[in-house]
């Protein structure tokens, strides 16, 4: 058990429950423009990723024109937009509990993803989520100039809680990328969870300190 002062945690997959929608979107989005990707494909390439990069890394892998990434990010994010109007957005099993516990140990909590603010911000709202009662801080790929696995989100959310030791800092998520971000900031622990894009056998190349279910289980590693 080590002594945690910050916790940084993914948002979708990993505290928030909403379907794989973003994915789902996007995978639309990339079929939208004359190619064939399934949702599984996405899933593997793009999870945890800033969106953009995500669709410029994907056209990229699947042998396809990058110059149609900022089109097919302008129709992503629109029907994005549209998809979340209606969309019943929860919290992962548990973790709603594990936040407000968390914090009332006087432990800090920064939600961050390769989200832009707009969306992240959307689906706070929609859980009723609030600043200083569920989490201390929201840090998204708008707050910063290189998106994971940079170590550059987990350091801002150092500096403003002044932690100098990563030592002290637990990241959590539901992609490689995130436990990537993690080691690359050199995180005293790192956490997968399998509640939200990928499996246990994805999750474990990137050598995660402990798989979890969900986040909900963290309770007793810090």
């Amino acid at each position: 058990m080590k002594n945690i002062e910050l916790l940084v945690l993914d948002m979708a997959g990993t505290t928030v429950d909403e379907d794989n929608v973003v994915y789902k979107t996007l995978t639309q989005a990339v079929n939208d423009a004359g190619y064939t990707v399934s949702l599984e494909k996405v899933l593997t390439e793009c999870a945890g990723k800033e969106k953009y990069e995500a669709i410029s890394d994907l056209l990229h892998t699947i042998g396809g024109n990058r110059e149609d990434a900022q089109s097919i990010f302008e129709n992503f994010s629109e029907q994005l937009k549209n998809a979340y109007i209606n969309l019943n957005v929860k919290p992962i099993n548990g973790v709603e509990e594990f936040l407000l516990n968390t914090r009332a140990r006087n432990k800090k909590i920064v939600l961050n993803t390769g989200y832009n603010s707009a969306i992240a911000l959307q689906l706070l709202e929609k859980l009723g989520w609030r600043e200083n009662l569920h989490y201390d801080a929201l840090i998204t790929a708008d707050d910063v100039s290189e998106s994971r696995p940079s170590p550059e989100m987990i350091q801002f959310a150092m500096k403003k809680f002044n932690i100098n030791d990563p030592q002290l800092v637990l990241k959590a998520g539901d992609s490689v990328i995130d436990i990537e971000e993690g080691k690359n900031a050199g995180c005293g622990i790192t956490i997968a969870v399998l509640s939200g894009a990928q499996s246990h056998t994805e999750l474990e190349k990137a050598n995660p300190d402990y798989i979890l279910n969900t986040l909900s289980e963290a309770g007793n590693i810090i």
